[in-house]
């Protein structure tokens, strides 16, 4: 912790699925079949098998305890853990007996290969999340099946084809994020690897007792603190306002970027990465 009180730069981060434009009528017909495809994998989704997995460990994730992490066993679901094979991937997840209650969409925080599932969930009130913040070891939750790609990472391997790369996360969006860099990108086969990490303190910020792992696979840490008190000496404000402040990138197109958090904040990251020469291809997001 001594490297976060001290360490200083910034960044932003990823645009959220959720804001959209009004259609020209010529994608009507797109968006009819796109509805229809949603219904149907809702519909999947209810009918689908859920596996039961315990809850293996709990506990606060952050020092104000506003974050709680949480492991399910999956020593009795191989075929559940063998499916998530690629950082980025999520699930669904409920709780027994809360079936008014809709199921929780979760990325997994653990990286894949392991005999249980990690998650970084924040309370919601009149939630599953509200629900997941109040377990105890020992609980058994429902699992759905594994969803999403994951991130592309091919699109930036070999090293050599982006030695510089930008990870950018916030709040609960450090979830893939973690499971990418404890999965392994070759960071220290590259030039410059740094990750900006937005939350309002310290007191908010998980997984700061990774930290100094993370740094000696080659990673910059670069916390920026929103709400920080008179103390902090690094990075204030908002990931985009640091990493515009002074983006530093040698290559441009030799660049990637991976983004998960807020929307404003993968929007602007994004659209300043693009204007400068980094390929969209090399921007990766897990939706």
């Amino acid at each position: 912790m001594a490297a976060v009180a001290n360490t200083v730069t910034t960044l932003p981060l990823l645009p959220s699925p959720h804001a959209f434009a009004v259609p020209a009528m010529g994608s009507l017909p797109f968006l009819r079949r796109r509805m229809r495809s949603r219904r149907l994998a809702a519909v999947q989704q209810d009918a689908a098998v859920w596996t039961p997995a315990p809850v293996s460990s709990f506990g606060p994730a952050t020092a104000d305890g506003s974050l709680v992490h949480f492991s399910v066993d999956l020593s009795d679901a191989t075929d559940l853990a063998a499916s998530y094979t690629t950082p980025g991937q999520y699930l669904l997840i409920r709780v027994p007996g809360e079936d008014e209650l809709k199921p929780a969409f979760m990325a997994i925080a653990s990286p894949p290969g392991g005999a249980a599932f990690e998650f970084l969930v924040k309370t919601v009130p009149g939630t599953t999340a509200e629900k997941l913040c109040g377990l105890r070891d020992g609980v058994v939750l429902e699992l759905g099946a594994i969803m999403g790609n994951g991130f592309p990472i091919s699109r930036i391997n070999p090293p050599d084809e982006a030695q510089t790369v930008l990870l950018f996360a916030t709040g609960t969006g450090i979830s893939p994020v973690r499971s990418l860099i404890e999965f392994g990108f070759a960071a220290d086969q590259r030039a410059d690897v740094r990750l900006y990490y937005g939350a309002r303190n310290l007191q908010t910020m998980a997984y700061q007792d990774r930290f100094t792992n993370w740094e000696s696979t080659g990673l910059k840490i670069i916390p920026v603190l929103s709400r920080a008190d008179d103390s902090w000496k690094g990075e204030r404000g908002y990931v985009q306002d640091a990493f515009l402040k002074a983006q530093n990138i040698a290559n441009h197109f030799s660049t990637g970027a991976v983004l998960c958090g807020q929307k404003q904040m993968s929007e602007e990251i994004t659209s300043a990465l693009v204007a400068d020469g980094v390929s969209p291809d090399k921007i990766l997001t897990n939706y």
